[in-house]
């Protein structure tokens, strides 16, 4: 079971691409689970929901490869569980 934090991420990404697990711990770049354009549709979706604005400078890879990586980027716009 995910924490609330990381399972609420889990949630947007299965809104974004519904035929996938994301609560496995995969990197979700590398087995192909989300591709450029869904890191440009989760980027507006987590600003829509948590009321920030990422910088494109932050919308890399390294930045969305797994749940726990998504949650330090939102923690370094002030987003706290």
């Amino acid at each position: 079971m995910l924490e609330p934090k990381l399972q609420k991420i889990a949630d947007l990404l299965q809104g974004i691409r519904p035929e996938f697990d994301f609560s496995n711990g995969a990197n979700f770049i590398a087995t192909g689970m989300l591709d450029s354009f869904d890191m440009i549709t989760l980027v507006d979706t987590l600003d829509k929901t948590y009321g920030i604005s990422i910088d494109g400078e932050d919308i890399v890879p390294e930045h969305f490869g797994g749940l726990s990586a998504i949650a330090a980027l939102l923690g370094r716009y002030g987003v706290r569980p």
